[in-house]
């Protein structure tokens, strides 16, 4: 191989199709644009969502639903899910940090909540954490208390 014989791969490269260059090109006169109209013309386009000043469709359909923006900072936690933590890491007290750095919370999380869904049988100290009453039942039936 020499460097005057190098080429790409066949098929990687291939030409930009020339248009309003002649009839023998195949491309000529109009240049694939049609006849007369807007989208024939330079420049000649509209906006996303245009429907040729008939009422647009994202305009004719009702709004719907919210979406707060206080939701990122607020997260929950299962009995389920506090219940693997106080077994793999065998921690009695549970702070926002411990949850943060255990991967049950985002970063971002500011507010957490310990809702019932499961089981809890070690006893935990929540510090900085709330939770719903059936948690909170839950939490001091297995001899852990809610701060």
């Amino acid at each position: 191989m020499e460097l005057n014989d190098i080429k790409p791969a066949e098929g990687a490269k291939h030409y930009k199709r020339r248009v309003g260059r002649g009839i023998g090109s195949g491309l000529g006169k109009t240049a694939g644009r049609g006849h007369k109209g807007q989208k024939s013309r330079a420049g000649g386009y509209h906006k996303v969502g245009f429907e040729g000043g008939q009422m647009p469709l994202q305009r004719r359909l009702p709004k719907r639903g919210f979406r707060s923006q206080s939701a990122k900072y607020n997260a929950e936690v299962t009995l389920a899910a506090l219940e693997r933590l106080v077994n793999q890491s065998n921690v009695a007290d549970v702070d926002l940090l411990s949850l943060k750095q255990a991967g049950l919370v985002g970063e971002l999380i500011k507010n957490v909540k310990i809702i019932k869904s499961g089981e809890l049988t070690k006893a935990v100290k929540l510090a900085g954490i709330l939770a719903t009453a059936g948690a909170k039942a839950a939490i001091e039936a297995a001899g852990g208390s809610v701060a």
